[in-house]
């Protein structure tokens, strides 16, 4: 018996449905192009795969697993707002201040991990029973936890440890470092992973007085609002937190309201497609980052 068939063959002994990745590689094979519905735990049939020295798939819908994939930066790349901060360097120290800000302790490490080709680490969670169902999220496109934070649920697959992957962007093996037993995603990070409510309601409006004043402020958030719908994919967090900062120097001198700027910029950054849990931490530290230098009006 190969390697990779027993961790095949292990994996799906802990109930975890598994399909073969071209060897080398982290895609499916052109033939397995329905692998979340292949996806099996049946020990013939995955004998039968691994045969060939295929990479593992791990199906996480039909797995009932969560697993974040806390990543490490491609060479020269640097933290985006909110997460540029001394001491923030990969994907598990962004989710250190994600958890921070929050003021929830970090998801236990008491749970199946496994260290991935390029350094980063894969934490498997049981998915929860109640609720919406979770899916991928993608932390630097603006729609997940944070930088370098990934998650993959249902829909979505991990590599699965035997694997070893040879591409131009990193090589390595995909290990188990720690064999528990995955522990249940903690209640707050599946709320933050659910997709928000869709709005039933008119996002809520200034009352701005009716001179040049108001019209000063009614073209300043105007004009932040426009740039955050204007931004392209992979800008938006930025744009938001730059909106934020602006923003902030009048909140802070007075002229404009935090609560109210705080739900027009969060309204205009999940429709612009980010997350809500992603939109908080990016309008609040914004916000502070432009209290620092206030900005009052004229009356």
């Amino acid at each position: 018996m190969t390697p990779v068939l027993r961790y095949a063959l292990a994996a799906a002994a802990r109930g975890w449905h598994v399909f073969p990745l071209t060897i080398g590689g982290k895609v499916p094979p052109q033939r397995f192009d329905r692998w979340e519905e292949r996806a099996t735990t049946d020990p013939e049939v995955i004998r039968r795969w691994w045969s060939r020295p295929f990479n593992i798939g791990i199906a996480c819908g039909p797995s009932r697993l969560v697993v974040l994939d806390l990543d490490k930066p491609k060479e020269g790349a640097s933290p985006p707002p909110p997460f540029d901060l001394p001491g923030v360097t990969d994907g598990a120290d962004a989710m250190a201040l994600v958890c921070e800000r929050a003021g929830q302790p970090f998801p236990t490490w008491e749970t199946f991990q496994v260290s991935t080709r390029r350094g980063g680490i894969h934490l498997y969670y049981t998915a929860p029973i109640d609720g919406p169902q979770l899916r991928n999220t993608e932390g630097d496109k603006g729609n997940g936890l944070g930088w370098l934070i990934d998650t993959r649920a249902a829909g979505g697959y991990v590599v699965g440890p035997g694997s070893y992957v040879d591409l131009p962007d990193g090589t390595g093996p995909y290990e188990v470092v720690y064999p528990a037993a995955p522990a249940p995603l903690p209640p707050w990070l599946s709320k933050r992973l659910s997709a928000p409510a869709p709005q039933t309601t008119a996002p809520r409006r200034l009352e701005l007085p009716h001179d040049r004043r108001g019209a000063f402020l009614r073209a300043a958030i105007s004009g932040e609002l426009a740039r955050l719908a204007a931004a392209p994919d992979g800008e938006r967090n930025r744009t938001l937190y730059l909106a934020a900062t602006a923003l902030g120097q009048l909140v802070a001198g007075g002229a404009l309201d935090e609560q109210e700027v705080t739900d027009l910029l969060g309204q205009g950054g999940v429709d612009v497609g980010l997350t809500a849990s992603e939109t908080r931490l990016t309008i609040a530290s914004g916000l502070k980052n432009g209290a620092r230098r206030p900005r009052a009006l004229a009356a």
